[in-house]
């Protein structure tokens, strides 16, 4: 497989580690959007939050919860981002969490500003919407 988390798992590929649970890594991103900018992931391939057992989901955020006060310390706020999908922005098909810090005066802004195109709903259609997603 050539999926660059999965070299940093198997030492490949350096990283930065920060920290490590069972079934989960945190490093440094190599690409930071902020200083202290990391990155967590499963220490097995999963395209997408989904296809993770119920341990691995828990493993890996219970390794967020401990890493989000360290992040904190640096700038005061973190941003916790996670792209599952293509279609999300998910540039690496490997679940990867990432905690930015944050700060008022960092120019990111609120998720909001990311979309443009915002859609315009009735009340019928958030029935539709909702309707679709209780019974899936």
């Amino acid at each position: 497989m050539d999926c660059i988390f999965c070299k940093i798992i198997s030492g490949q590929i350096q990283a930065k580690l920060v920290s490590e649970s069972e079934q989960s890594i945190a490093f440094l991103d190599a690409f930071p959007l902020a200083r202290g900018h990391t990155l967590i992931i499963p220490k097995r391939h999963h395209a997408k939050i989904q296809d993770m057992s119920t341990d691995t989901n828990a493993d890996l955020f219970a390794l967020m919860h401990k890493l989000i006060p360290k992040i904190d310390a640096i700038s005061g706020s973190t941003l916790v981002a996670i792209h599952n999908g293509k279609g999300a922005g998910q540039e690496v098909s490997h679940v990867h969490i990432h905690l930015i810090p944050r700060n008022s005066n960092d120019s990111a802004g609120p998720v909001h500003t990311m979309f443009k195109n915002r859609p315009k709903l009735s009340d019928s259609d958030f029935e539709e919407i909702l309707s679709t997603i209780k019974t899936s």
